[in-house]
């Protein structure tokens, strides 16, 4: 599976820039609105030193990352939910990805311009939000048009679930995103026949000047105030600074930033943060031919594991040899693995952890 994640936010607040350091795809960049109309996606594989390590020991032909994929929504503005500056269509495109990296202003230039006309975190949070919240509000009450005329029938089910609806409604228009909203199983299953665009987990980008990626600055301590109020997680990055590391040679980007005091670049960070928030993990299958690795949700059982790799592997699964990764690298690969008693061997009801090194057995 690979992870969809929306680059939003106001004009000029550095998405593009910040999605062709990420992507190195090109995406145009300008100091105009709506430079971005038809989303740009760049697909970018997901750094891990654990896939190398495992690529090393079995001297694979093949060491396949796994990956994530930006998608460069274009800027939207007030009133996108009502079509100002192309916003349905925008809004559309958000519809589509798994979680929001919504990219805030937190530098100060006089040369680039701002939409609003001064920089202002909290504001310009405030309105992507209320956007995605008005678009919302309008999908749940077309959905009460409809279930009121259903629930005529009598029905309970029915009339449970347009209370819910009613409630949802309530709750949108207090402000609040679909996100923080407790809802039973049943109830969960009605909310994600909504696709409310508010429902998408977010991981805010706080783009600061380049001398600024250390230190923050007041802008960025607002975004993070802001975040810690809904739960959200909050990346410091500077697009100007991403777009020098994405310009060197892999042996060059860790001097670089270790000169600069950083331990990741902004596009590690932002990559790890977005698995975090969606209980994201990685497995690995290692071998002579290829070593890969695989991204399921936290909590997979192996026989969905194996699903990933190919649907045969699950509708046949057997068993799941499996070695921690740490393990592996002790024994120096399967065989020592096997050879030391920490190769193990696990049924249907396994649930897979961070970083197993997995061979699956199935039949055809």
């Amino acid at each position: 599976m690979a992870l969809r994640c929306g680059i939003v936010g106001l004009p000029n607040v550095g998405k593009s820039t910040l999605f062709n350091a990420l992507s190195q795809a090109g995406a145009e960049s300008a100091n105009y609105p709506f430079c971005t109309i038809e989303p740009n996606v760049g697909m970018v594989s997901v750094p891990d030193e654990r896939l190398t390590n495992l690529g090393t020991i079995n001297q694979s032909v093949k060491v396949v990352p796994t990956t994530i994929e930006f998608v460069d929504i274009a800027g939207l503005v007030a009133g996108a939910s009502k079509g100002e500056g192309l916003g349905n269509q925008f809004l559309g495109h958000i519809r589509e990805v798994d979680a929001i990296v919504h990219v805030v202003r937190c530098f100060d230039d006089e040369n680039v311009v701002h939409v609003s006309g001064t920089v202002d975190p909290g504001s310009d949070i405030e309105v992507i939000e209320t956007e995605l919240l008005l678009k919302d509000l309008d999908a749940v009450e077309k959905r009460i048009d409809r279930t009121q005329k259903a629930a005529k029938g009598g029905d309970k089910k029915v009339k449970d679930e347009l209370s819910f609806y009613e409630h949802l409604l309530t709750f949108l228009s207090d402000g609040n995103p679909v996100r923080r909203l407790e809802t039973s199983v049943i109830e969960r299953e009605w909310l994600d026949s909504l696709f409310l665009l508010s429902s998408k987990p977010v991981v805010y980008a706080a783009n600061v000047g380049e001398d600024e990626i250390l230190t923050g600055n007041e802008y960025v301590e607002k975004v993070r105030e802001i975040a810690a109020e809904e739960g959200a997680g909050v990346v410091l990055v500077s697009a100007e600074l991403e777009a020098q590391i994405a310009e060197l040679e892999d042996d060059e980007k860790g001097l670089f930033l270790e000169e600069m005091g950083l331990e990741a670049s902004g596009l590690d960070r932002l990559i790890q943060a977005a698995y975090d928030l969606l209980g994201l993990i990685t497995f690995f299958t290692a071998g002579p031919k290829e070593t890969r690795a695989w991204t399921i949700r936290r909590g997979t059982k192996a026989p969905g594991a194996a699903g990933q790799i190919h649907t045969d592997f699950e509708r046949g699964f057997i068993r799941a040899e499996t070695i921690k990764f740490q393990d592996y690298v002790d024994q120096g690969g399967e065989s020592g693995a096997r050879d030391a008693g920490v190769m193990r061997s696990e049924g249907k009801e396994y649930t897979v952890v961070d970083g197993d090194v997995i061979l699956f057995r199935f039949n055809v």
